[in-house]
């Protein structure tokens, strides 16, 4: 599936709900089934600076298209990391760094979270996307 065909079925999902309430208790169960980062890999290097909670990634290329990994000591947390994994685990490094992320605006997302949050999501992109350059340049 292509990063923007995942990016409509979040969205879509997401308009589902009629408040905030269940899309946070939503994003609680994304977290739970978040590909999980193994444990030695929960370095201080595998973690996203600028989170307000702890959020480890891992990411490893696996024909052609990463593969990310991670976890969080927070809830709320660990569901917004679930939802970017499912966006850009298992593509092209190209397609990563070109994807745009405005479905996070679609479904209402930044203006719901505390700004340390949302900050935090900010650097989640940031380094996942981080990753995909870093891959990228291995591939050319």
């Amino acid at each position: 599936m292509k990063i923007k065909e995942i990016q409509e079925t979040i969205v879509d999902e997401f308009s589902m709900f009629e408040d905030w309430m269940q899309r946070y208790e939503y994003m609680i169960e994304l977290g739970k089934s978040l590909p999980l980062i193994d444990e030695k890999y929960k370095t201080d290097d595998n973690i996203i600076k600028g989170c307000q909670s702890k959020v480890w990634v891992h990411a490893e290329l696996e024909d052609d298209k990463l593969v990310f990994t991670a976890d969080s000591d927070a809830i709320i947390t660990k569901g917004i990391i679930a939802i970017l994994v499912r966006v850009f685990s298992n593509q092209k490094p190209k397609d990563i760094l070109e994807a745009d992320t405005n479905f996070i605006d679609k479904i209402g997302l930044k203006e719901h979270l505390s700004p340390t949050r949302a900050n935090g999501l900010v650097s989640m992109i940031k380094q996942l996307k981080l990753y995909a350059v870093a891959y990228q340049t291995q591939l050319n």
